[in-house]
This record gives C-alpha cells, sequence and structure tokens, in this order.
C-alpha cells in the first residue's frame, strides 16, 4: 500500500510541474460530443432535438464529461444529478428515485417494482433487484428525465427515467483508445481499471464497434473477529476463518460489440450484444453494535458474495415511410445473481429474545447451532419490442406514437439452510433448508401511446399525450417451512404439486391484472430563441402486484400526478435552467416487513412532494463553472396505516386484524434529503503544444430519514447529512492523456442505506434484551480513492 502511495504521490509531482493549480467547472446538462459545443442533443422525447429546445427537466452528461467526472458505475453518476437519490446495498443491487418519490422500498423479490425507469439505448432494463450495474465506458450520454416519462416510457417510468445511451458505430472510419488506471482507496487496498475500443470502419456504410472493460474495485471493509453464544443452547460461535481486511472487493468485466449498417439514405439496421460479469466479495456495509469500535468494520460469520452475470441482444431498425419515421426496436435480456449473505443476525437475536433455538434440533433430538445463512439464485429473463412512427419534425401540427410490449419473468430461489437440522423440519427436497422460497414471477405490460405537438403560433406549442396500457402480473411457487416445523405456513398449507421446479409442492399462485389510460399536457412558449418556457401537467404509473401472503389481496397500481413549470435560458456564456413543480402520490404501495420476515404490500394512502430544481453553467475560454441543486419537501397526507383501506381508521382494529398506525400524516417521506446540490469548476490551459486542466467538484446530501415509520426510524436513525469532495489535474497531448485524480477528498463517511438482517424491533433490539445490543449495518460511500490514469488513442 505504501508503495503505491508512493507512486501516486511521485506522479502527482509530475503532473503539478506541468500544471498551474486553479478552479474550473462543467454543466450539470453536458455535451453529448465535446466539451466546445453549446449544442445538446438529447432523445428524451424519442427525437433528437437541443436541450434547451425540449420542455422538460432533463439532467445530461456526455461522453467527455463522464470521464472529467470519474464515472464508472451508477452511484458516481447520481452525484451530479440533483434531482436523483441512489440506495444501495451492495454492487447490482441500488434503487434509484426522483423528486423524493421513495417510501422505503425493501425491494424484495416479490414486491414493488422501481419508481424509475432505466433504459440501455432503446431497451428497458429495470428489474425487481434494481438498475444494472453497468459499468460507464464509451456512453454517448446519460439522459435523466425527471417527473412522470409514462406515456412515452411506461410502466415504472412513474417518477422519472434514466437512459444510459452507448456510443453507436461510426462508419467511414477507423479509430479507437485504449485507457489505464491504478488507484488506491484509504483504508483499503489497490485497485485499477483497463478500458478500450475500437470502431472499424467497414465501408462508407457500415461500422463495427468493439468494447471491453475490466475494473478492480479495492475493498475498504474489515471483518473482525467475534464470537456469540446462543441463549437456549448454549452454543458459542466465532468467526475466526472468515476474518479478513479490506474482504468487500469487486471484479467488473465485460464487452460490447454494436454493429451499424445504413442500407441506403433512409434505412439503418444497428444490431448489438452486451454482457457483463460482476463478482463481489464480502459486505458493504459498516456495522453498528457493541462488537465494534471502529467505522469501515463488521463482525459476519457466514461467507457472502455476489455473482452477477447478465446479458443483453437487442435490435434497431430506422427508416422512412414517405416523411414519415419509422423506429422498430426490440431485446432480449437474461440475468443471473448467485449470492450468499449471513443471517446469524436473525437466529441469534430470535434465540435471545424468544428462545427460537430450541426448535432446531438434529434426528437425535440433539439441539445444533441455529445459525443461519442464505443462498440464493435469481435468473431473469426480459423480452421487449416497440414500433413507433414519427412525423417530420419541422410540420406545424408534429405526432409521435406507437405500441410496446414486454415480459419480465423472475425465478426466485432463496435457501434459508442451518447445518445439521433433523429431517422432520428440513423442507422436503433441500438439504438443510429450514425455509425455502422457489417461485416464479411474470411481470407483462403491453400499451399504445401517442404524442401530438400543435404550433399554436410560431412560439407557442401545445402538446398532448396519452397512454392506454394493460398489465398482467403473476405469482406462482412455494416459501416457507417444512410440515414438520410449522402446520400454519410452507408445505402444511400446500394446495397442488410442484408447478416451480424445485420446489416441493405449490401454496401460491395469484395473479392480478388491470387497465387504464394516463395522460399528459405541456404548453410552452419561446419568448425568443434563448429563452423557453413550459407548464406540464402529466401522470405517471407503477403497475400492481401480487403479496404473497395468502390472507391477503394483491395490491393495486399507484400513480402520480406532476404540475411543473419549468424555464431554460442561454444568455451567452450562460445557460439557466429549472423547474418548480408539485407531485401528488396517490394509493402508495407501501412495503413493510410482516410476520416470518414477509414483505407485505398494502396501497396506503397519499403524499405530496413539493420543490424545485436548477443548475446555472457559466463557461468563457478555458473555464467553466456549474452550479446544481434541488430542493424536496415530502410528506404523506393523511395517515399510513396497516391495513391500508379507506373503511377502517386508524384507531379501529376490524375483526381479526390490526389496523396499527404506521406513520402519521405530516410524517416525511425516507431516503431523499430536502436539499441535495453540487458545484463543479473546471479550468483548462495551453502547456506548450499539450492542454492541461485542473478541476474540483463539491456534492452535498443533507440529513435523511431511513424509514417512513417514526418508531423503526427511531431505531435505525437518520441519515447524517455528508459533503464530498473530488478534484484532478491531468494534462492531454495529441493522441494521449494523463490525468491524477482523488474521490471524495475529505474521507466522509456518507451513509446511503442502512438495515438490518430481520425485523427492526428484534435485530436492532430497542430494548437491550439480548448480551451485545442490536446491530445496525450502514452502507456507506467509498472512502477517498487517489488514482492516476493514462489513456491512448489511436
Amino acid at each position: 500500500m505504501r508503495n503505491v502511495t508512493s507512486v501516486l504521490a511521485r506522479a502527482s509531482g509530475a503532473l503539478l510541474a506541468t500544471t498551474i493549480l486553479c478552479t474550473s467547472g462543467t454543466a450539470l446538462a453536458q455535451e453529448a460530443d465535446t466539451n466546445d459545443s453549446d449544442d445538446i442533443v438529447v432523445t428524451a422525447s424519442k427525437r433528437e432535438e437541443n436541450l434547451q429546445d425540449v420542455p422538460l427537466a432533463i439532467t445530461a452528461i456526455g461522453t467527455e464529461r463522464l470521464d472529467e467526472l470519474q464515472v464508472k458505475e451508477f452511484q458516481d453518476v447520481v452525484k451530479f444529478l440533483p434531482s436523483v437519490t441512489i440506495q444501495t446495498l451492495a454492487p447490482g443491487f441500488s434503487q434509484v428515485y426522483f423528486r423524493g418519490v421513495a417510501s422505503g422500498e425493501n425491494a424484495n423479490h416479490s414486491a414493488s417494482l422501481p419508481t424509475v425507469g432505466t433504459y440501455l439505448d432503446e431497451m428497458p432494463i429495470t428489474t425487481i433487484q434494481g438498475a444494472l450495474d453497468i459499468h460507464a465506458y464509451d456512453f454517448a450520454r446519460v439522459e435523466a428525465l425527471a417527473g412522470p416519462q409514462g406515456t412515452l416510457y411506461g410502466a415504472s417510468s412513474m417518477a422519472g427515467t434514466i437512459k444510459l445511451i452507448t456510443n453507436a458505430p461510426d462508419p467511414g472510419s477507423t479509430y479507437g483508445s485504449a485507457g489505464l488506471e491504478l488507484n488506491t482507496v484509504k483504508s483499503g487496498d489497490i485497485g485499477g481499471v483497463a478500458e478500450g475500443f475500437i470502431n472499424a470502419s467497414l465501408g462508407e456504410r457500415a461500422a463495427l464497434r468493439l468494447v471491453g472493460w475490466y475494473r478492480r474495485d479495492a475493498g475498504y471493509i474489515d471483518n473482525i473477529a467475534g464470537s456469540r453464544t446462543y441463549a437456549t443452547s448454549g452454543i458459542t460461535q466465532n468467526n475466526a476463518d472468515l476474518v479478513e481486511e479490506n474482504y468487500n472487493q469487486v471484479d467488473t468485466y465485460g464487452a460490447r460489440l454494436a454493429l451499424g449498417i445504413e442500407l441506403d439514405d433512409d434505412w439503418t439496421i444497428r444490431p448489438t450484444l452486451m454482457g457483463q460479469i460482476q463478482k463481489a466479495d464480502g459486505s458493504f456495509a459498516q456495522e453498528r453494535s457493541s462488537a465494534v469500535t471502529r467505522k469501515l468494520q463488521t463482525v459476519q460469520y457466514n461467507p457472502e458474495r455476489s455473482d452477477d452475470k447478465w446479458f443483453q441482444a437487442a435490435m434497431t431498425i430506422e427508416g422512412k415511410i414517405g416523411n414519415w419515421d419509422l423506429t422498430v426496436t426490440g431485446g432480449h435480456m437474461r440475468r443471473k445473481t448467485e449470492t450468499e449473505s449471513d443471517y446469524s443476525d436473525y437466529a441469534y437475536f430470535y434465540d435471545a429474545l424468544y428462545g427460537y433455538g430450541a426448535y432446531f434440533t438434529d434426528n437425535n433430538g440433539d439441539p445444533v447451532n441455529p445459525n443461519q445463512y442464505i443462498q440464493g439464485i435469481d435468473r431473469y429473463k426480459r423480452s421487449f419490442a416497440e414500433v413507433r412512427v414519427a412525423s417530420p419534425a419541422d410540420a406545424r401540427i408534429r405526432f409521435i406514437g406507437g405500441l410496446f410490449w414486454q415480459r419480465q419473468a423472475h425465478n426466485i430461489e432463496q435457501n434459508y439452510i442451518i447445518d445439521g437440522i433433523g429431517d422432520a423440519i428440513t423442507v422436503t427436497g433441500t438439504d438443510s433448508n429450514i425455509w425455502l422460497t422457489q417461485q416464479l414471477r411474470i411481470d407483462r405490460d403491453y400499451a399504445a401511446f401517442g404524442e401530438i405537438s400543435f404550433d399554436i403560433t410560431d412560439k407557442l406549442t401545445l402538446t398532448g399525450g396519452g397512454r392506454l396500457y394493460k398489465f398482467d402480473n403473476s405469482l406462482v411457487g412455494f416459501f416457507g417451512y417444512s410440515a414438520g416445523f410449522s402446520s400454519r405456513t410452507g408445505e402444511a398449507v400446500c394446495f397442488g404439486p410442484p408447478v416451480v421446479a424445485g420446489s416441493p409442492c405449490t401454496n401460491l399462485d395469484k395473479s392480478t391484472s388491470d387497465t387504464d389510460f394516463i395522460h399528459k399536457l405541456n404548453l410552452n412558449y419561446k419568448i425568443n430563441d434563448d429563452v423557453l418556457i413550459y407548464g406540464t401537467w402529466s401522470r405517471g404509473f407503477r403497475p400492481g402486484g401480487i403479496n404473497r401472503r395468502g390472507t391477503l389481496p394483491p395490491y393495486g397500481p399507484d400513480t402520480l400526478d406532476n404540475y411543473e413549470f419549468g424555464f431554460k435560458t442561454s444568455f451567452g456564456p450562460f445557460r439557466f435552467n429549472g423547474a418548480v413543480y408539485q407531485e401528488d402520490w396517490n394509493n402508495i404501495q407501501l412495503s413493510f416487513l410482516g410476520a416470518n420476515g414477509l414483505t407485505e404490500i398494502r396501497n396506503a394512502g397519499i403524499a405530496r412532494i413539493r420543490g424545485f430544481e436548477a443548475d446555472i453553467n457559466f463557461r468563457e475560454g478555458g473555464f467553466s463553472l456549474n452550479l446544481g441543486g434541488s430542493y424536496n419537501d415530502a410528506t404523506i397526507r393523511r395517515d399510513f396505516c396497516r391495513i391500508a383501506n379507506d373503511e377502517f381508521d386508524c384507531t379501529i382494529d376490524p375483526p381479526g386484524q390490526t389496523n396499527a398506525l404506521l406513520a402519521p400524516a405530516g410524517s416525511r417521506l425516507p431516503v431523499t434529503a430536502k436539499f441535495k446540490g453540487n458545484a463543479v469548476a473546471r479550468y483548462e490551459f495551453p502547456v506548450g503544444d499539450m492542454e492541461a486542466h485542473v478541476q474540483f467538484a463539491l456534492n452535498h446530501i443533507g440529513k435523511r430519514r431511513s424509514d417512513l415509520r417514526p418508531f423503526e426510524n427511531g431505531i435505525v436513525g437518520n441519515f447524517g447529512a455528508y459533503t464530498t469532495g473530488d478534484v484532478s489535474i491531468g494534462i492531454k497531448g495529441d493522441s494521449w492523456d494523463a490525468e491524477l485524480f482523488a474521490t471524495n477528498l475529505f474521507n466522509s463517511n456518507g451513509v446511503i442505506n442502512a438495515g438490518v438482517q430481520c425485523g427492526e424491533s428484534i435485530c436492532g433490539d430497542p430494548d437491550g434484551i439480548s448480551s451485545t445490543g442490536g446491530v445496525i449495518y450502514d452502507n456507506v460511500i467509498r472512502p477517498r480513492l487517489i488514482g492516476i490514469k493514462v489513456s491512448k488513442d489511436f
């Protein structure tokens, strides 16, 4: 570690000798191709348009800026999207939120879909597990569309949409680039990146683009020695064989192959293949417990890892029928994640508080170590197709519309294992499962959509849109204990033979569907070529789904109504964009842990989000400065009750049910801060025949609630505000560049998520009944990272 730090320090001195430390900046909405261009082209409305001409709140960051901001993964880019918040458990397990539209979803495999849609080029790639953690290299840009995007993007774009747009093959020219990076993380290990691409011309009308990458993210969490004694049996467990420093390292590697063929002046075909493997070891959370005295430490008693493999095959055909544009696109994605997780806290606290260890015995009736761990396999299949047409963009009346279809299948396998338990309490067909989840979830979406824009005058335009949609979702399979362990759940309540392979029988077979219509109205006025104002009334939706607990009905869709006024202005070197909005969230799909740790979802009421967002960009000569920020006041408007039903009051218990108050009206929604902001300054200047730069970035996230429910939030606690700083200095020649950089320069220990292995009142142990107190895990941002990178164009 010292040797690497010394090398980086010497490299720093060499670069500093050729540069002058100055402040510099970047625009929040960045150019798609070059830093010198004032034209930012986006495809938010499914047409290519200048950012300043689109009456929509958009943030776009282009190729070069993604590199300049040290963006390597999804979490990195979110820092520079003021309206976006990310909540992550580990690589590949992240949820994204816009404008405070978050109720604390736990992303359980049987729970609600995300509120934000994610697209890779034309294909939706949102899964219940969260956004794909794609290595960010050779992207044309990232577009963040704030507010409901339901008419053009449909289900799960209720609060916003993220578009990851790759660089397309470039006919007629052969070129490429390769880059290397070496980095070290404070209190951690050594990492690095190797990446490159080649764009090979196949003639004047065809090209092949091959991209590849490998990234090693160094570990920084230590698994320290610990032991615990189970109250009932007196069995002592330790983790001596798992003690390791910096044990949460990640290896990510993948490739993309894209072909572009221009059949003639009007027709283009672009098939693409892309895949990635990400292997993560260890835990990505620091522990709060009596066993841990320092940050970036944890005590885990079972192996923890995840292997995330996915590939995508897609094709887009674009052409003209007369003077109308036709786009036909489709694709197929498969994803497989294999995980191992520690679940010993669940075993320990239920034994300490309620004596559950007495139930876990071997075939002789002797107690076994009640330690639990989880081995899971999730298999995803997703197919989609869309056909759309667009009238000429210069006509006074313009139309864009089409048909959409997608089918998502999620095969779920979760093995909750206690080694050595007797056959009578082992789930049939497993080696040592105390619990098994073996289910197949299928989500189907169908839609017809369209938008019409009419230029009332040369400066005033009215746009109306709608989406007629149908969803049809089902969940079938098995979950629960063996009949020898429980007479009320699992095998004891099966009603049929196994439907899903690997399950002993079937105790769940439910479906839900609905058809509805959502709308959008937009009126925009172009005061002059540099000033645009607009007003929008739009709605987004999220499909309903299945509660796997048989006694609960399916939950219905929730909707988000957006009332927004925005402006876009450009005055010479200044660009100033902003929006003020109110969003009403109705029939919220509220998820929480019920009995046996099963997620339950209710349509639990309404919330209101009022806020504004803005970014200011200044560019003059080699100096640029950007200030961006958002403010969101997000609160629920009526009491959230356990039985989310208007016919019952929270103070009244329906017969046989408990309608407890979960959160009173006026409670703030969790996860998102009231204020989030960033500032980026950059200065570029010549050094002989070369170009040098210095850049400094600040990011601030305010205090956030961890949970909507006051009791649970009191156990886990609020997430404190934190500020990070990034700095870089570099130099660029005709075909090469080198840069020294540091991220999280102040070494902030910012918390982005927190949780427990079971219910907060059990594993959080608020009453301190167990000998060690509660165990809470805080997912934190990466500590200070210092690196050097070089690249060569050819």
